[in-house]
């Protein structure tokens, strides 16, 4: 008899940083198989052979090739694998554990028959431009410049689109590669520095808030939703990466219209089963737009904050959808907001703490695993639950912050109200220093880095 296995594709460094669904699979007797790229092969290598860690976990891990921003790549090597375990394992469920892979993910799920969001959902989720297409009624005004006639449809955007503009690689994540353009001249411009072969999307710019919806839905019914407010560096970078989140959003107009959006994202996607993460704007006069839409967890600490402000996981409800069982997870009863310190370019030092009680702040940079936070009580008092950084110890160069990966220190933090969560924030920031050396005199310079005024929220 085969043994009951389970497949999570992603990027390696997503999945074993949030051990909680190694967790869960390990607690259901599955073994576990992961499909990561090959860019992780080494670093699987490295793991394995301290024999230590939630690498341990895994049964085995197979490896795709492909090129992120690319269509097609990473399917062929992801059949292959998912084909050559089948012949020795009864595959019981498959999830996007990540960005990456989500597209490969719908196709396997559809190939084995398993619960998924669906083949149209995870296709057009990895697509920005098909996003455009298909949710044409909650998007900006938008022109895709395919990879052969780029110029020409520059032109046309020039010529159609209101400007400021935001320019995009489709299918890229994390953040990369989108940036501000402040007139068709720039556009033109700029073209050159996306990889040929890479599809882009401009679209206009869309004033206003930025939030997320994370919803649980169960062969298309919603089961479980919530907002989550966001904040970026947009304000003068030109870039859009992301430096708070705060769950949950409460009661509203806002709030309602973006859990209608999202609601008209999961009918228009035809979404199965699954977990959906949709980013969205409220413009001034309250319409919700769509951004992008995600079928696969959240990124960065969005699910801790959701542990934190409903007293419950996340994860085991997302790996009881992948195995076709129903969820009821619970509502939020505290706030919980994860934010990211701003820093200046130069050499990381030391990240240091003085906070009465506070742990020591967990060097967690690629593939290292984050703490599993133990929720409080709603009533409880303000706590910070993790100091994190993410990068390597001992010289990290540190610059501007373009996309996601170049973001050093972050914490989580929660709340018995909103109020409290501001106040604590403050306190948190104050707290924690950031040591910097400029880079050209790295050996005998150092700026210690007091956090400074709160990212907006």
């Amino acid at each position: 008899m085969k043994p009951r296995a389970f497949v999570l594709l992603g990027g390696l460094r997503v999945i074993l940083r949030n051990r909680l669904y190694l967790d869960e699979l390990s607690r259901r007797g599955l073994a576990i198989l992961v499909l990561t790229g090959e860019e992780w092969r080494a670093e699987a290598a490295r793991q394995l052979a301290t024999e230590d860690g939630p690498i341990t976990q895994i049964a085995e891990i197979g490896f795709a090739r492909g090129t992120v921003g690319v269509e097609g790549g990473f399917t062929a090597d992801t059949v292959a694998q998912v084909l050559a375990w089948r012949a020795r394992y009864e595959l019981s469920g498959v999830l996007a554990a990540g960005e990456m892979l989500v597209e490969q993910t719908g196709v396997v799920a559809d190939l084995l028959g398993l619960p998924s969001p669906g083949l149209r959902a995870t296709r057009v989720c990895r697509n920005k431009y098909l996003q455009r297409a298909y949710l044409a009624g909650l998007s900006p005004a938008a022109v895709v410049l395919p990879p052969g006639g780029r110029a020409e449809a520059a032109a046309e955007a020039g010529a159609s689109l209101s400007f400021p503009a935001v320019l995009k690689p489709s299918g890229r994540r994390s953040s990369s590669g989108v940036r501000t353009v402040a007139d068709p001249a720039e556009l033109a411009a700029c073209l050159a520095d996306y990889p040929a072969e890479e599809t882009l999307l401009v679209e206009e710019y869309v004033h206003g808030p930025e939030y997320s919806v994370e919803a649980l839905v169960d062969n298309g019914r919603v089961v479980f939703e919530s907002v989550t407010a966001k904040g970026t560096n947009e304000g003068g970078a030109g870039r859009f990466v992301e430096l708070s989140h705060t769950v949950p959003e409460p009661p509203g107009p806002a709030r309602d219209a973006l859990l209608a959006a999202n609601r008209t994202v999961v009918a228009a996607l035809g979404f199965g089963s699954g977990v959906i993460h949709s980013e969205l704007r409220l413009t001034p006069d309250g319409r919700a737009l769509l951004m992008e839409a995600a079928a696969r967890t959240p990124g960065d600490g969005i699910l801790p904050l959701y542990h934190l402000a409903t007293g419950h996981a996340l994860e085991p409800d997302i790996i009881a959808l992948a195995l076709g069982e129903p969820v009821d997870h619970p509502t939020p009863t505290r706030c919980a907001r994860q934010v990211y310190l701003e820093t200046p370019p130069g050499v990381l030092q030391d990240v240091r703490i003085h906070l009465d009680g506070a742990a020591e702040p967990l060097w967690a940079a690629d593939g290292e695993a984050w703490p599993v936070m133990s929720p409080g009580r709603p009533g409880d008092a303000p706590a910070l639950r993790a100091v994190l950084v993410l990068q390597e110890p001992g010289g990290s160069v540190v610059g501007a912050f373009e996309e996601s990966g170049d973001r050093v220190v972050t914490f989580l933090i929660d709340a018995a109200t909103p109020q409290e969560l501001d106040q604590y924030e403050a306190v948190v920031r104050q707290a924690i220093e950031v040591t910097i050396a400029p880079a050209a005199t790295s050996a005998d310079a150092s700026v210690g880095a007091p956090v400074g005024a709160p990212v907006g929220l």
